[in-house]
C-alpha cells in the first residue's frame, strides 16, 4: 500500500501551533465561563464528536468559546488504525466542524474501532506489524486531505501486548509521524499505564521519541483494577494526575522543553 507524502509536508508548513502553555479539556459545566472569557484558560481541547450536530445552543457556545481561545479538536471515533479503512460519512461530518470551527489543532487515536459497520464504543489496540503501520498511514493521509491540514496522533494506553508485534510503540508512532508528516500527541498517563501494564520502560519510551515531532502533551488520571490475578492500571479520565505521572512529566519537559500541555 503506498503512502502519499507531499500535501501532508505542505500542511505542516501551515499548521498552527497552540500556545505554550497549560491548556484544559472543556467539560459541558464549564462552558458559559469559558465563553464568557475567564481570564485563567489559555485554550481549551473539545472531542469532535460531541459537537457533529448541525447547530444549537451548545454550537453557538463553542463559536464564542472559539473567538475567546484557541481551540483544539481531539477525536475518538475516526478509527485510524482500521483496516476498512476511514468511514467516509465520518470523515466528511468532521471536515465540516473544523471547516466552520477552524481548530488551532485536530487530534486522533492510534487505535480502531469499526469493524464490519459496527462502531465500538472503545479504543482498540494495534500490533505493532508493517500491515498495521501501512494501513494507519493510508488513513492518516486520507484524513490529511480531507481536512486540508496535519493532524496529531496520540500513543494509546494499553492493557495486553500483541505476540505479533515487531515494533516498539515508540518506533511505530515515529514511523508513522515520519512517512505522513503527522505530529505527535504524547500522552504521559497512557505511556505509564502501559508501562505498568505491559512493562515497557517509561523511560526509554520518552528517550526514544524525536523532540521536534512532539506537538501537544497530554496528562490525566488512572485507577485499578484486579482482573483475575493480576492488578491493571486503567486510564479512567476520572481521576487526579498521580505523583509517577507528575515525575513523568518533569522527565519529559527536560528532554523535550516547554510543549503545550492538556490537563483532561
Amino acid at each position: 500500500m503506498s503512502v502519499r507524502k507531499v500535501r501532508s509536508r505542505e500542511f505542516n508548513k501551515t499548521a498552527s501551533a497552540l500556545p505554550l502553555t497549560t491548556g484544559i479539556g472543556l467539560r459541558t459545566p464549564h462552558e458559559n465561563e469559558v465563553a464568557a472569557g475567564a481570564r485563567n484558560v489559555a485554550w481549551v481541547e473539545v472531542h469532535s464528536e460531541n459537537y457533529l450536530g448541525g447547530g444549537g445552543p451548545k454550537i453557538e457556545t463553542l463559536k464564542e468559546i472559539r473567538s475567546q481561545v484557541p481551540v483544539s479538536c481531539h477525536g475518538v471515533g475516526l478509527s485510524l488504525g482500521s483496516a476498512e479503512g476511514i468511514d467516509s460519512d465520518h470523515l466528511d461530518r468532521l471536515s465540516d466542524l473544523f471547516s466552520w470551527l477552524e481548530p488551532t489543532v485536530v487530534s486522533e487515536h492510534v487505535s480502531w474501532s469499526i469493524a464490519d459497520n459496527i462502531f465500538l464504543n472503545d479504543l482498540l489496540p494495534l500490533p505493532y506489524t508493517p500491515e498495521s503501520l501501512s494501513i494507519i498511514c493510508e488513513n492518516i493521509e486520507i484524513s490529511q486531505e480531507k481536512f486540508r491540514r496535519s493532524i496529531l496522533i496520540e500513543n494509546p494506553s494499553t492493557y495486553l501486548s500483541f505476540p505479533e508485534s515487531e515494533i516498539p510503540e515508540w518506533e511505530f508512532m515515529t514511523e508513522v509521524a515520519r512517512k505522513t508528516g503527522c505530529g505527535l500527541l504524547l500522552d504521559i498517563n497512557n505511556i505509564y499505564v502501559s508501562a505498568q501494564n505491559t512493562g515497557i520502560e517509561a523511560e526509554t519510551y520518552l528517550g526514544a521519541i524525536p523532540g521536534n515531532l512532539i506537538k501537544e502533551i497530554h496528562l490525566a488520571g488512572h485507577s485499578f483494577a484486579e482482573v483475575g490475578d493480576n492488578m491493571l492500571v486503567i486510564n479512567d479520565h476520572g481521576s487526579t494526575v498521580a505523583d509517577p505521572v507528575w515525575a513523568l512529566y518533569r522527565q519529559a519537559l527536560d528532554i523535550f522543553g516547554a510543549v503545550p500541555t492538556l490537563i483532561e
